[in-house]
């Protein structure tokens, strides 16, 4: 039977040898599924599923809607589908279970952690209302999302994000699961070598993964991080504080935030914008904008939803369709040099590329978009 594997840090939700064992089968499950039977599927398209198609239409398919509707009929991959949802459900299933077995002690161990003297912050408002792409679905099908509150000092979402991020990434994104942060700090280090970081704002933080990296990167830096998720915020405060980072954890909205224009030197979120709209996307860009000081810099590090092949964007949607990603396909096809624009970017300063990840786990890298504003920092 497999032995329990804690996080690496006091706040990590402690699973059973039976919960150990399921972890292991639902990280398994999801290796076959994402592994040896996706690659399968772009021989069944060349050879079931895009002949029958153009039989019946008389030429192949081209874009990927198209691509959609000739696979969307095939029995290998409307089984492959099955099973990929049916595998997300029961990775979510499992990891739930742990924290809510636990979610009492977590509780404890939350206030015994940040009861005291603590290196961080942690301010939270009731009053912040969640933007209907977030309130109306229940992202990554995960039950009550990432808002659920059902008893003072809730933080089951955060504890189950925490623990179900390692599990969905197999790992590969590092003990902690931080490679989204560590790539986006050394992006910076690297592209803007001149920019003086003093104060970093992480948007949309949840519990922090991605923030505390750039505690290491910008030691002098006083490090904030923003999310709507009070149990995401709970934990991710004593999460941090047990890593011995410091790092001001607010609740708020993105699109428009409580911190004063011009106060920040680098904005950054990680695998956020996919999980907003058209009209939210514009917002947080502009807010962006106005929290920089002149020459400060934006970065969203995401999920690279983009792609040039047909076959490849249909296989890049089906989150879009199947695990409550709304936003994903759109986010795919938009222009995003034209908002950061609109928010007050200069369009010589915007960037969109191809970045690795940190371990090269994840095929294509990330997504990292953003702008620098104009103007020299004083």
């Amino acid at each position: 039977m497999s032995t329990p594997r804690p996080l690496p840090h006091a706040m990590s939700p402690m699973p059973d040898f039976e919960e150990q064992a399921r972890l292991d089968f639902a990280m398994a499950l999801k290796g076959a599924v994402r592994g040896p039977l996706r690659e399968a599927l772009p021989k069944i398209y060349e050879q079931e599923a895009a002949p029958a198609w153009q039989a019946e239409h008389g030429r192949p398919p081209q874009a990927w809607r198209e691509v959609s509707e000739a696979m969307s009929g095939n029995d290998s991959y409307r089984w492959w589908s099955a099973l990929s949802r049916a595998q997300q459900e029961y990775y979510v299933d499992v990891t739930s279970t742990v924290c809510e077995r636990q979610h009492e002690e977590l509780i404890e161990r939350y206030r015994k952690i940040t009861g005291g003297t603590t290196l961080g912050t942690l301010s939270l408002d009731d009053r912040v209302a969640l933007p209907a792409y977030q309130g109306e679905v229940d992202i990554h099908c995960v039950p009550g999302s990432y808002f659920i509150e059902r008893t003072q000092d809730d933080l089951w979402s955060g504890a189950r994000s925490d623990l179900g991020s390692f599990v969905f990434s197999m790992g590969k994104h590092g003990a902690l699961n931080d490679g989204k942060g560590q790539v986006g700090a050394a992006f910076i280090k690297e592209r803007f070598p001149d920019l003086k970081v003093k104060r970093v704002l992480d948007l949309g933080c949840t519990v922090g993964l991605s923030t505390l990296p750039y505690c290491d990167a910008f030691p002098e830096a006083q490090i904030h991080a923003l999310d709507l998720s009070a149990p995401s915020l709970r934990y991710g405060h004593a999460r941090a504080e047990a890593l011995g980072k410091a790092v001001h954890f607010q609740q708020g909205n993105a699109e428009r935030t409580s911190y004063e224009a011009g106060s920040f030197d680098l904005v950054v979120s990680h695998i956020l914008l996919h999980e907003t709209s058209r009209i939210g996307l514009e917002a947080i860009l502009a807010e962006c904008h106005r929290l920089l000081r002149p020459g400060g810099v934006m970065l969203h590090i995401e999920v690279p939803v983009r792609r040039t092949d047909a076959f490849d964007q249909f296989l890049t949607n089906w989150d879009a369709t199947h695990n409550n990603e709304p936003f994903w396909s759109t986010l795919a096809e938009m222009d995003l040099i034209a908002p950061a624009v609109r928010a007050g970017f200069e369009a010589s300063e915007v960037f969109e590329v191809m970045t690795s990840t940190q371990s090269g786990a994840l095929l294509g890298g990330w997504l990292a978009y953003g702008a620098r504003k104009a103007g020299v920092a004083q």
